[in-house]
């Protein structure tokens, strides 16, 4: 049984929590308890938790553990170094089973014990979910019914329900001269289950306090324990005197889309099951796997930065890394940033997240990684301080996440002044999925989509959501009800004056796309992912230096008339400028500019728009401010700040105020071809210490690779930056050569001491940063 795998059982030696309840922990050896007691004191020398022994004698320590070679005891190594790792042994691991049973021995009879429900958990089939809930229900002394189900669409399969408390609720009015006693007190103990896409069923809301006192009597009388008893008496052996149960808990520290994330509630009884699933999950080969990426890329890449989470008893429990190209780029394009949490919300075997941005062609970048144990608060703050920390403390102007409460507060914790919003594609969805059951749901569909995207105005959201849920009859959903109380989070009227700069999930049916999107999917291994890593940035590199060629040798076929559109085709990048000149083509569609307000040089004009192409359609009114003093314009659609371009109607306005070219403010310098772009960490000032060697290098390094960047723009500059270099070394190997005359370094040593060669490939590094 492996430590993942955790099953309490009465058959091994037991850990006492009480004078009649025992649990204990099945390991895969007979020898279990010193193997965890070896491998928690492998962990303290291989991270340097005890920092007191010899520097040679760790790095000893270390090469038995991660020496990567061809020599006869390389596979001993990787054992020994696989088994400090690892949370799941070998003797389920080739089934896959990834489930949890907890039994416990209480007396001298055994009997399962159900903790209380919390959200993640995952059950095979909706059966299993009711009797776990049942059982537990009995064992605490009340009662259980299905207070709703909901199926999909056009078809009888169920996707989702409410377990409640029998005490929910109150008597309607029908039921008010019934002469039966009431039993309804409204208690709220409820679960929300939902069929999830691994075609299980998860739970997502929780409720687990009661306004009544436990009845275990008349609990025992209710319809849903006679029917449980029933049902376990047919399937019981005679011999047997004691009922038996088992109920699979699934490790998924899933986020509901009302956003509660993960939860370890299993406190008192079951801490040690809590404790498993706060460390990484790995299997045999997975800690290698890191190990052999992480090492590799340091002798590669000097800059590349990574750090790890360990627990208390030194378990690895969160990894993050980021590389230089990406720690570079941060300074250019690290404005927004897309969380992506996709493998973490679908439970894929790799626990990973992804920091996202934007760059200059509109393709997303990557900004970051990690692996994380769970979805606690705790853990996305370090993730957040980790990130943070190897920018050198610059926090993203904007955040772009998905719903839960976890990722929220952490935010708030450690980004306090960043505009923190929600995905409002994966909200849309996320509603759709819970309205399935719906009978008009296509109109729902369609309301929605235009109450969400198309209201240009806080109260115009405000109206259209009002009138579809009063139209639709779902004003007391709960999870709508959720989602609308952060609708400031979601909602595009409420983001007017928060730059997105072309991230796209604010904008109908478009959102990011999983950065590894095609490359991994739920039973990618730790070892299959850093194989495919580095090939999924080198192609992502390929493509921004394919662009950016197309981009410079870019003379694209225009489509009007207007200046403006020259004027940009000139600046901008080819896919960025395809989408402005859209927005020039489309100013034939408005008409109607009139003046409504005037305040000194400020005035706001009322422009119409035609939505479509047919005379027939619609017509729009859009409200645009122009500010005469300034040559400033704006747009209450919030073009601009949602992409980064002027949009058709501020394009109309100063076309009509005789305004010939676009105000140099409005041409947005991340768009621009001619984007300065060095891919090197600006680790810190030039003031360098001449005595010390490590900043030496430094120093040389971040020089070296400005020149080796500018020489990748065209074939001109590499022959140029080659033959400076050229020159360069020869420089300073003349330095080098005055080492052999020994009469002169008798004369004056300091001439040729290291810090005079120094020098001397500092002023190399002056001069081919001139050319």
């Amino acid at each position: 049984m492996t430590g993942d795998d955790l099953t309490i059982s009465p058959t091994n030696r037991a850990l006492s929590l009480s004078t009649d309840l025992h649990i204990t922990i099945e390991e895969g050896s007979q020898n279990s308890e010193q193997l965890l007691e070896d491998e928690n004191n492998d962990c303290e020398q291989l991270f340097g938790i005890e920092g007191n022994e010899p520097e040679s004698e760790r790095d000893d320590t270390s090469d038995q553990f991660f020496e990567i070679g061809s020599n006869d005891n390389d596979n001993d190594r990787s054992e020994l170094h696989e088994q400090l790792f690892e949370i799941q042994g070998n003797d389920h691991e080739m089934s896959g089973n990834d489930d949890t049973v907890i039994d416990i021995q209480n007396g001298g009879s055994q009997e399962k014990v159900y903790p209380q429900p919390v959200v993640g958990l995952e059950f095979d089939s909706y059966d299993d979910a009711y009797n776990y809930y049942n059982c537990y229900a009995k064992e605490l002394g009340f009662a259980i019914r299905v207070k709703s189900s909901w199926t999909k669409r056009n078809s009888k399969e169920k996707r989702g329900a409410i377990l409640c408390c029998n005490c929910e609720g109150f008597k309607t009015m029908k039921e008010a001269n019934n002469r039966k006693k009431e039993t309804r007190t409204g208690c709220l103990a409820m679960i929300r289950l939902r069929l999830v896409e691994s075609n299980r069923w998860r739970v997502d809301e929780v409720k687990l306090d009661h306004n009544h006192l436990f009845d275990h009597e008349r609990a025992q009388n209710s319809k849903s324990h006679k029917k449980m008893d029933s049902g376990a008496k047919r399937k019981m052996e005679p011999t047997l005197d004691v009922e038996v149960r088992t109920i699979k808990l699934y490790r998924t520290p899933g986020t509901d889309i009302v956003g509660y994330g993960s939860s370890n509630s299993y406190e008192g009884e079951s801490n040690n099951y809590v404790d498993v699933f706060k460390r990484l999950k790995l299997k045999q080969g997975d800690a290698r796997a890191i190990y052999k990426y992480f090492s590799r890329v340091q002798l590669t890449d000097p800059n590349f930065f990574y750090v790890y989470d360990l627990s208390d008893e030194g378990s690895l429990r969160n990894v993050f890394w980021i590389d230089s190209r990406s720690r570079a780029a941060y300074s250019y394009f690290g404005d927004v940033v897309a969380f992506d949490t996709t493998c973490l919300s679908n439970n894929y075997e790799i626990p990973l997240v992804a920091l996202v941005g934007v760059n200059h062609h509109g393709q997303t970048i990557l900004l970051g990684c990690g692996l994380l144990a769970d979805e606690t608060l705790e853990t996305y703050i370090w993730l957040f301080r980790a990130w943070l920390t190897c920018m050198s403390g610059r926090p993203p102007q904007t955040i772009i996440t998905t719903q839960c409460k976890a990722i929220h507060s952490a935010i708030a914790e450690v980004f306090p002044r960043a505009h923190h919003r929600l995905c409002t594609s994966h909200v849309v969805q996320s509603i759709l999925e819970n309205m399935e059951a719906l009978q008009d749901y296509e109109a729902f569909q369609m309301i929605l989509s235009r109450t969400v995207y198309d209201s240009l105005k806080v109260d115009e959201f405000e109206s259209g959501w009002e009138d579809m849920i009063q139209r639709f009859g779902i004003r007391n959903h709960e999870i709508l009800q959720s989602l609308y109380e952060d609708r400031e989070r979601w909602g595009p009227a409420y983001s007017k004056d928060t730059c997105f700069s072309g991230m796209p999930d604010f904008q109908n049916g478009e959102s990011t796309r999983p950065f590894f999107d095609g490359h991994i999917h739920q039973k990618t291994s730790f070892e299959e992912f850093f194989e495919v890593y580095d090939i999924v940035l080198e192609n992502k590199h390929q493509e921004e230096a394919h662009n950016d060629v197309e981009s410079r040798d870019l003379n694209p076929i225009l489509r009007t008339r207007c200046y403006y559109e020259m004027q940009l085709s000139k600046f901008y990048t080819k896919d960025v400028f395809r989408k402005f000149q859209h927005e020039v083509a489309m100013m034939s569609s408005c008409f109607s500019i009139t003046q409504v307000h005037t305040n000194g040089p400020i005035v706001t004009y009322m422009i119409k728009e035609r939505e479509g192409e047919e005379i027939l359609r619609g017509v729009r009114n859009f409200e645009v401010m122009y500010d005469k003093a300034g040559a400033e314009v704006r747009c209450m659609c919030s073009c601009f700040n949602l992409n980064g371009y002027l949009c058709r109607h501020a394009l109309c306005i100063l076309n009509y105020n005789g305004v010939e070219e676009i105000p140099f403010q409005y041409i947005f310098s991340r768009w621009r071809k001619d984007f300065k772009r060095l891919y090197v960490p600006d680790l810190g000032s030039n003031n360098v210490d001449i005595t010390n060697p490590v900043q030496w290098f430094d120093h040389l390094y971040r020089r070296a690779m400005q020149v080796v960047q500018e020489g990748m723009i065209s074939q001109d500059h590499y022959l140029v930056c080659w033959q400076a270099f050229k020159e360069s070394l020869n420089k300073v190997r003349l330095v080098a050569d005055k080492q052999n005359q020994v009469q002169a370094i008798h004369d004056n040593p300091v001439i040729n001491s290291p810090s005079s060669i120094y020098k001397q490939i500092g002023l190399c590094f002056q001069d081919l940063s001139r050319i």
